[in-house]
């Protein structure tokens, strides 16, 4: 936790979670890359969250760019922002090269993971991942439901 001049505590907070990347892709390498955002966007952030379900990063001319991400604007903000804009990401220079060539050489994706504030500044955690196909996907529902049961099964026999 870092501490502000005025002997504040801020906390890494979570703004927001893709629930379904895991399921609709195998998660590789992951990065951590800061937002560039206005105003409008970051009170938004803190106070209503994001949606990253449709998010996905994009990399035009060496920067990488955070597209489909959607930030609710506020209802009382003179200049309000728009929801869908492209944002741009904040990465060093050797890891764009690097998401660059996965993402040309092997025929990954970018795709943004969470979203959050550390040491009150908006990053998102992008990843690489490779799209599951349908029966990958019905392989992931049955662990989960095997592992369901086991632990009731488990849980069943603590009780008795």
């Amino acid at each position: 936790m870092a501490k502000a001049r005025d002997n504040t505590v801020y906390g890494d907070r979570v703004v927001s979670k893709n629930r379904r990347a895991f399921f609709n892709y195998e998660v590789g390498d992951t990065f951590e890359a800061g937002l560039a955002l206005i105003g409008s966007e970051v009170r938004a952030l803190r106070q209503h969250g994001a949606d990253l379900t449709d998010a996905w990063v994009d990399i035009q001319r060496d920067e990488a760019w955070l597209k489909g991400m959607r930030i609710p604007p506020l209802s009382h903000a003179a200049f309000a922002h728009e929801e869908r804009r492209t944002r741009k990401l904040l990465l060093h220079r050797e890891e764009i090269e690097r998401l660059r060539g996965a993402v040309e050489r092997d025929g990954m994706t970018l795709i943004a993971l969470k979203c959050y504030f550390k040491n009150n500044r908006a990053k998102v955690e992008i990843a690489l991942a490779r799209g599951k196909k349908k029966h990958d996907k019905r392989q992931a529902i049955k662990e989960r439901d095997a592992s369901k049961e086991a632990r009731a099964a488990i849980r069943r026999g603590r009780e008795q």
